[in-house]
């Protein structure tokens, strides 16, 4: 009888703990067990009794959400129960082992004790990929690697076993000073552990691990721009031609990164490390600063810290009198990053007077000794991401951002990632996708590459154009490359049919900066980075974790990405792409897929393997954005065929500390019923600072044919049809935020979709046709000249759209005859013709 009274007290006092004490479902002398989530507990045994409140370097958050649980204690038998899992402990016996404790999943995925080792881990991520050719180390410089090495990833926080144990009992703490310090365990014997049980479930085990390890942050919008970086010795009178032609070949650019050469590199006033303007190149930095952000652009400047400040620094007087040395003295002042006073005052010293003169945000390139020369296991690539992070959070009105290597579990706090010095090969481009979604796995959701490669003799314009499409879908779109006059890749340096892709990528990137704003958010709230690996939405599907498709990845939760990763055969690259269940709208062709299965597309040097879910409604740009910086840029709701969906459009200042609270979330949707088509517009919710109170939002409608009645609220309202699109927009004439929009689109039978193909086909032969008379001199007739002249046709009588679309798609299926109809054509012609124009893949 007492014990089972002794058992109900307390599970009532378990749910009370989880209002007022922080969870602690059960303490006594040596054990505490804290209930964090309902798929995480804490698991605390301290022979001494003195139980760690302080932040650790993973675990950095100590404030825990409410929790319902359950603890029964009978005798020495102890049960804490939560929705997801049941721990079972012996009581007095001391240490954690494999004989005294059990953690069972409730729905009997898996049973754990201490000593177990996970079998399928699905690892997170490694410090950089410099010298890797894939993954393979070809460079013998590389701190944490030997050459001829295959890299090895890091255990993540996610398994097929359906559990995690993250053990912080010899890992670093976080102090209670002003700016927190780092300082060591003073008890090393003690067992600190997190156990993270979620069965298939990836998603809720990455929001939990935030409850405990803080959240991924949202960098500024500008970020999801497009980034200027090369290694090269840009002059002032050089940049400004550069950012002139970014304007002139009208590409956007948010971002323009200055490498080491803006400070001085000749021995006697700098080398890797330095700390002073080279006036050879930049006469006036301040006033070049000031170009730069008249044009609209936030700058980084590289870093290469390690050697600390030699005498000849403009700023060395100033923080070796703030360290109390004599300024006079010529001794070199070492850098340290567990010095406390010394990152304090070079930060107020040197740091924050170059931020004041417009540097937005550091570039670290940290290459040196791994580990900390005073503080035994401190890895220096954690704390300086740590200290440049916090400094610019703590001393800063504006986000703060860097970009770094990876330093470890924790280190998603402190985010972006620079990937380092990889390889220029095909081989790296394969890797590099499955490279950042899988880092995801730790919360590393910012990864940014050199894209292009960065060591190599010479640039391929295919391979390039591939790496910078798969660049618009990734986390950082900066391109970059080693210090050769080789490997220029300037946009428009390149041929006309290059240039050409590479400014549409930029663009596109752009368009969809909305969308990509939107899923970043997402991984603030969430903890689910914008690229992230296909197992995460299908759990229970081979294929998502099959190496094959490493590759394949989501953007975000709408949009499914199949790199291009090889070279072109004929002028068509051909992929084999899994797509999972449901319908699938492939973008550069216009072609609605079943899902469910392997299949095998060829894509040509402009198309790409991008998927969007089919009916979704996403927010996108139009192309007369040059960059994010401002906040009432007009919005295409952009409706894809196949289905209906909806989405909540996010917005915010773009660079404000405060958008945790202060922003604004808008519902967009699409919805069916019979021939009829409502898109609506839901009133905007939330506000922030200088939100504007109107904006013009359009309706576009991909790959359908024309309607025949549009309304707004019940008012007639015009469209115009883009033949090239196939597809027609909308101006919604009501631009208050605040109101509701209703557009009601009418069409004359069903879901009027071309989706067939038409869009890459019709695109595929007027590029076909106007090469054949290159080669032959003939021009087209009949037939032929009007598949060359489909999109034009539609565009003038898009009332005609289907009838149109059907004869091209006739003709299509017969084109060999129609070819041999042309007058001054051979049979070579007609051959070089099928294979030119991908009719015969």
């Amino acid at each position: 009888m007492r014990s089972a009274l002794c058992a109900v007290l307390l599970s009532i006092s378990g749910i009370l703990s989880a209002q007022t004490v922080r969870n602690i479902a059960y303490e006594d002398e040596t054990v505490r067990f804290t209930v964090i989530t309902d798929g995480v507990i804490r698991l605390e045994w301290q022979p001494e009794g003195e139980f760690t409140d302080s932040p650790s370097f993973v675990a950095s958050e100590r404030d825990y959400p409410e929790v319902e649980y359950k603890v029964r204690k009978t005798g020495r038998n102890l049960k804490i129960e939560t929705a997801r899992m049941t721990l079972s402990y012996r009581t007095g016996s001391g240490k954690f082992t494999a004989s005294n404790l059990t953690i069972k999943a409730n729905d009997g995925f898996f049973t754990w004790k201490p000593g177990m080792k996970q079998k399928e881990n699905l690892k997170g991520t490694f410090r950089t990929l410099d010298g890797l050719d894939g993954d393979y180390q070809t460079q013998a410089w590389v701190q944490d690697m030997k050459k001829g090495e295959t890299r090895q990833f890091e255990d993540g926080i996610l398994a097929r076993d359906g559990w995690t144990l993250i053990d912080e009992s010899e890992n670093f703490l976080f102090d209670d000073s002003e700016w927190a310090w780092v300082k060591e365990r003073e008890d090393k014997e003690c067992q600190d552990w997190y156990f993270m049980a979620y069965g298939h479930d990836y998603k809720t085990a990455l929001k939990d691990f935030t409850v405990f390890a803080g959240k991924m942050p949202l960098p500024p919008r500008f970020t999801f721009g497009y980034w200027w970086s090369r290694y090269w010795a840009y002059t002032d009178r050089e940049m400004r031609t550069l950012v002139d032609k970014f304007h002139a070949y009208d590409i956007p650019l948010d971002v323009l990164v200055v490498d080491m050469d803006w400070h001085y590199t000749d021995e006697g006033r700098g080398g890797w490390t330095g700390w002073t303007w080279n006036k050879s190149i930049f006469p006036n930095p301040g006033k070049f600063m000031d170009y730069l952000k008249d044009e609209g652009l936030k700058v980084t400047l590289n870093l290469h810290p390690a050697d600390g400040f030699g005498h000849w620094e403009e700023r060395y007087p100033a923080l070796a009198e703030s360290l109390g040395m004599d300024p006079s003295d010529t001794s070199r002042i070492e850098w340290t990053n567990s010095d406390k006073k010394f990152m304090a005052n070079m930060f107020n010293e040197v740091m924050h007077p170059m931020q004041k003169e417009g540097v937005d945000f550091w570039w670290l390139d940290w290459q040196q000794h791994v580990f900390d020369k005073k503080m035994t296991g401190l890895n220096n690539t954690w704390w300086i991401n740590y200290c440049y992070f916090s400094d610019m959070e703590r001393n800063g009105d504006k986000r703060p951002l860097l970009y770094h290597r990876w330093g470890g579990l924790g280190n998603h706090r402190y985010q972006i990632g620079f990937s380092g010095d990889a390889t220029i090969t095909w081989k790296s481009l394969e890797f590099q996708p499955y490279f950042t979604s899988t880092a995801s796995n730790v919360l590393y959701g910012y990864w940014s590459h050199d894209i292009g490669g960065h060591l190599g003799d010479s640039i391929d314009p295919e391979m390039y154009t591939r790496w910078l499409q798969y660049g618009g879908f990734s986390p950082v779109m900066r391109t970059h490359s080693s210090k050769s006059g080789a490997l220029n890749k300037e946009p428009w340096v390149f041929t006309e049919e290059y240039t050409n892709v590479i400014r549409q990528t930029v663009r596109q990137r752009y368009d969809m900066a909305p969308y990509i704003y939107a899923m970043a958010r997402k991984g603030y709230d969430d903890g689910i980075a914008l690229c992230r690996p296909l197992y995460y939405d299908w759990p229970e599907a081979q294929e998502a974790y099959d190496v094959k498709f490493r590759s394949q990845y989501m953007f975000g939760d709408d949009m499914l990405i199949a790199p291009v990763t090889k070279p072109t055969t004929d002028g068509f690259a051909e992929m084999e792409i899994w797509l999972p269940e449901g319908t699938w709208y492939e973008l550069h062709t216009g072609v609605l897929l079943e899902g469910g299965a392997v299949v095998k597309r060829h894509f040509a040097l402009d198309e790409y393997g991008v998927y969007i879910k089919a009916g979704s409604v996403l927010p996108f740009y139009g192309d007369d954005v040059d960059n994010l910086n401002s906040n009432d840029e007009d919005i295409y709701v952009t409706v894809f065929p196949g289905g209906e969906g909806s989405f909540e459009m996010y917005e915010d200042a773009g660079n404000d500390k405060d958008y945790a609270e202060s922003y604004a979330t808008t519902c967009i949707s699409s919805r069916w019923n019979g021939n009829v088509q409502t898109v609506t517009i839901a009133p905007r919710k939330g506000s922030y600072e200088g939100m504007p109170e109107c904006r013009n939002f359009k309706v576009k409608v991909l790959a359908s044919e024309a309607p025949v009645n549009v309304t707004v609220h019940g008012e007639n309202v015009p469209y115009e049809y883009l033949g090239e699109d196939l597809a027609f927009v909308i101006d919604v004439p009501v631009a208050d935020c605040s109101a509701e929009k209703t557009v009601v689109i009418t069409y004359a039978d069903g879901q009027p979709a071309l989706a067939e193909g038409l869009i890459g086909l019709s695109r595929r032969m007027a590029r076909s046709i106007e090469a054949l008379k290159f080669r032959t001199g003939a021009d087209p007739i009949d037939d032929l000249a009007m598949m060359g002249t489909i999109n034009e046709a539609i565009m003038y009588a898009p009332e005609k759209a289907a009838e149109l679309a059907e004869a091209f798609m006739k003709n299509y299926s017969n084109l060999p005859e129609i070819l041999k109809q042309q007058p001054r054509i051979n049979e070579s012609d007609i051959e070089w013709f099928l294979q030119h124009s991908g009719w015969n893949l």
